[in-house]
């Protein structure tokens, strides 16, 4: 597990607007030693959360509960945030042309892939 200065584990925002999918990916990030924001089932929600504080790295629903996450999306590329789109909305074409530095997994996606994803993103964070 990646841990940022001063020991602190990584914070791993999620936005899904699917209830058992937005508990499971929670339970999932607090399994591997993280520490969960959210899970946000609205991008205006998280976007206040990003305000306040920016996560470490970011597991986003291409489609939240109040519409497409990609101004959300934006804002954490630019300011250097890893993003893991986990969604049956987009492919990983789609996500590549325009998150080049994204990693995308296709809904159901296999807890050990999803893991994977996260752990390649957590070691991504300085």
């Amino acid at each position: 597990m990646a841990t940022q200065p001063g020991g602190k584990s990584p914070r791993v925002l999620i936005v899904e607007d699917e209830f058992i999918i937005a508990l499971d990916l929670s339970e999932t990030v607090r399994d591997l030693g993280y520490r969960v924001e959210g899970p946000f089932a609205n991008k205006d929600h998280a976007m206040i959360a990003v305000d306040e504080q920016l996560p470490d790295i970011a597991v986003l629903d291409v489609m939240a509960a109040d519409g497409e996450v990609f101004p959300l999306a934006d804002k954490l590329t630019d300011a250097g945030v890893p993003i893991i789109f986990h969604s049956g909305h987009v492919t990983d074409k789609d996500v590549a042309e325009r998150y080049p530095d994204a990693q995308a997994a296709a809904k159901p996606c296999p807890p050990g892939r999803l893991i994977d994803m996260i752990e390649r993103a957590c070691g991504q964070v300085h």
